[in-house]
């Protein structure tokens, strides 16, 4: 479960994280208190639970109260990576002018099964860009659960990243008291970018995320109300889980379709693997039929920027004819790759074949395809 970034400050400032002061509201009358409580300039930031928000204009800054009043109804009303906006977070507008911008987060390492602490010295940006192209700002640190997260595993970590003196000793204190939160709640990831270091040693937690482990939400009643709330997905999600489709949107341009969420994982790998980018995770489950199937075409192509199929079924209780029949009925307006196998093969690769659509024989070529497909549109605009 993902909180809202006012959500995890209001956490964050119960364990001693230092937050800019704040508002927040729901509709432009709230909006007047911002002269009351807050002083200017301030940032108004949409609370939606997606990333990039600044890159997609859902954070702007006002100097004054007339400014504050134009951008409110502005930002209340727009949609947001397909989430509307129906909150804004108001805060003082930090000074990254005589500041540094640090990152600390925290998040769960599968491959080394443990906790890991990652501290860099590149704040504000995405950390994944930052490991690309400047490895060297990052410490990170794995936890043995056994020893925990100490304040000397912080000193090491804000040293590595160029602190000293009471600079570092400030960043580590903060970085123990994120390890808390993120404990505290069961936390997937915790995470502040930027935590902003001032030349004075002061710190403060800009932006904060926090997702909170699902299956550990019994031990979190004060979220049973928010829990998986129709504000953690897009419209597309929403109409799926409404389908009995599993159904996660993605950023590419090429829309994936298979039966078994295993398959569909597979499906996305190999996509990737020939530099194709997944608009979808789509699963249409075991035993599904011809209107499952038809369904869940009509989602895929509700995307826009969708250029491509790539459908990728393997029958067992799920029969071939029928995934044909429901591809048929649909007649998707854009090229599509099938690979299929399983129980009533041949009458499914014959449905498709006498209708105009070409089958594969293994999910490779099938890929490869989709992949082709989706550059010679791009290409051709």
């Amino acid at each position: 479960m993902k909180l809202h970034e006012y959500r995890a400050k209001e956490i964050f400032s119960q364990f001693g994280i230092p937050v800019p002061k704040s508002i927040v509201i729901d509709n432009e009358n709230e909006g007047e208190a911002i002269h009351k409580e807050l002083e200017f300039p301030v940032a108004l930031k949409a609370q939606v639970l997606v990333g990039g928000r600044g890159k997609a204009g859902g954070i702007r800054f006002a100097e004054s109260m007339n400014e504050a009043r134009r951008i409110i109804p502005e930002l209340l009303g727009m949609e947001l990576k397909g989430h509307a906006v129906r909150q804004l977070l108001i805060e003082e507008k930090a000074d990254l002018i005589h500041a540094r911008e640090l990152y600390v987060g925290f998040t769960v390492n599968r491959k080394s099964r443990s906790f890991t602490c990652i501290l860099s010295s590149r704040g504000g940006v995405d950390i994944e860009e930052v490991a690309r192209e400047n490895p060297g700002a990052i410490a990170r640190f794995d936890i043995d659960p056994e020893v925990g997260f100490q304040q000397y595993h912080a000193r090491k970590l804000s040293k590595q990243i160029g602190l000293a003196g009471k600079k570092m000793l400030k960043v580590a204190a903060i970085t123990v008291k994120l390890y808390d939160v993120f404990r505290a709640y069961d936390g997937e990831l915790a995470e502040i970018n930027p935590l902003i270091l001032t030349d004075d040693g002061n710190v403060i937690a800009v932006d904060a995320v926090l997702n909170i482990d699902n299956n550990a939400l019994f031990r979190h009643p004060e979220f049973s109300s928010e829990g998986k709330t129709s504000e953690e997905f897009t419209d597309l999600e929403k109409e799926a889980r409404e389908a009995g489709l599993a159904y996660v949107d993605l950023p590419g341009d090429i829309g994936i379709i298979g039966c078994g969420a295993g398959l569909v994982m597979a499906s996305l790998d190999i996509l990737k693997q020939f530099n194709g980018e997944p608009a979808n995770f789509l699963d249409v489950g075991g035993g599904a039929n011809a209107r499952n199937m038809a369904k869940a075409l009509s989602i895929v192509l509700k995307k826009p920027d969708v250029r491509s199929i790539f459908i990728n079924i393997f029958g067992g209780i799920t029969k071939c004819d029928e995934i044909a029949r429901g591809i048929v009925d649909t007649a998707p307006g854009i090229p599509i790759s099938v690979r299929m196998m399983g129980t009533n093969e041949e009458e499914g690769k014959k449905i498709l074949t006498d209708n105009g659509y070409h089958v594969y024989e293994n999910m490779e070529d099938s890929a490869k395809n989709a992949v082709e497909q989706a550059k010679a549109y791009r290409e051709g605009l």
